[in-house]
């Protein structure tokens, strides 16, 4: 069987010019002295044979794979697919391509996909990690997305600010008795919300209560009601959950319930996910910009790979106790928080003074 042929190299664009291999391998690769008007020459036959440049001997030339991996905690939510096709664009954009690892929301995961991608050859790494978790030393830059707050942060979302935008906007409608809805006590991400939709309320004022899925789950079972129509008796008039995938669960519930949406109680979420516009009634959230986001990131990271700064060196303090930082290498960026935006929709409106009524079959 005769083997693949393969495609144009740089011997047949030096054998079709009549000039050497190393002049067509300087030109190409910007190196070297070569004058611009054979340079333009090269270029263009290289062009018309469709000559492609192979990653593997740049690799060999340059040590690098033109490479970066990207780790993300659970690809089945909705949001971090997005954050892929936007890091997935500006590595492009920067001449490189990314492999992508899931790890699926598990600590031993998340470092055994950091390890597979280290063994692949990549040049940097994007990390998202799974929460309550610190990145260990990944032998390479890394520049990771989480929130603020967390020590080696590149740059994020500024969830705080959000937290608070979406406080003001409950406030300014009325609201006095607010219930946050929360995955996990363990995320920074979701801590980081929290906090700031408390810092922007006078407590004298406006009470609020946190629920904590995860725990009831504990107690009650996955995919247990929330108990939001006994909420809703006990005088709370409002439901801030911390992602849009909570503000879906809760919206579904108070609505099977039959207490009305926006007209007797507001449901808000966070993210703005594809379906966030399109539920009835549409959510009201908050939008991270994503493109921002990622394109500071992978600025920051082949900065850092191509110049071999600005990187902070992680002190063994600064983790957390199941995953030390010996020297770690993260990336620094210029700008470390991207503000976030209220878009207001359906399913949040002006507090209605008349006591909510429930179906007949839950009364």
């Amino acid at each position: 069987m005769g083997s693949a042929r393969l495609g144009p190299n740089l011997t047949r664009i030096a054998a079709s010019l009549g000039i050497s291999v190393a002049t067509v391998s300087n030109a190409l690769s910007g190196k070297g002295r070569v004058s611009v008007e054979l340079a333009e020459r090269i270029r263009a036959t290289a062009a018309a044979l469709g000559y492609v440049p192979s990653q593997a001997g740049r690799a060999l030339r340059t040590g690098r794979s033109g490479v970066l991996g990207l780790v993300l905690p659970d690809i089945s939510n909705p949001l971090f697919p997005q954050i892929a096709q936007a890091i997935e664009h500006s590595a492009a954009v920067a001449g490189y391509g990314v492999l992508i690892a899931d790890s699926r929301g598990d600590i031993g995961m998340q470092s055994e996909a950091i390890q597979r991608l280290v063994e692949r050859g990549v040049d940097g790494m994007v990390i998202v990690p799974r929460r309550g978790t610190r990145i260990a030393d990944a032998g390479c830059p890394v520049a990771v997305i989480d929130t603020p707050s967390t020590p080696g942060n590149t740059v994020s979302a500024d969830h705080w600010q959000g937290g608070r935008e979406i406080a003001r906007h409950l406030r300014n409608l009325g609201h006095r008795k607010i219930l946050l809805i929360g995955a996990s006590s363990a995320s920074s991400v979701q801590n980081d919300r929290i906090g700031g939709f408390k810092s922007a309320l006078d407590a004298t004022t406006i009470k609020t209560e946190v629920l904590w899925i995860e725990k009831l789950e504990e107690r009650d079972g996955p995919g247990c009601l929330l108990g939001l129509a006994d909420k809703v008796q006990q005088g709370f008039t409002a439901f801030a959950a911390v992602s849009d995938l909570h503000a879906l669960r809760a919206l579904t519930e108070l609505q099977r319930a039959g207490i009305a949406v926006p007209d007797s109680v507001s449901v808000t979420g966070f993210d703005d996910l594809i379906w966030s516009p399109v539920v009835t009634p549409a959510l009201t959230t908050i939008r991270m910009d994503i493109t921002a986001i990622a394109e500071i990131a992978i600025t920051a990271l082949v900065s850092a790979i191509n110049n071999g700064k600005p990187i902070k060196t992680m002190r063994p303090g600064d983790a957390s106790a199941d995953e030390p930082l010996p020297g770690n290498r993260l990336v620094i960026a210029e700008k470390s928080r991207v503000p976030m935006q209220l878009v207001v929709r359906q399913s949040s409106g002006p507090l209605r003074l008349a006591k909510t009524k429930l179906s007949a079959e839950n009364s």
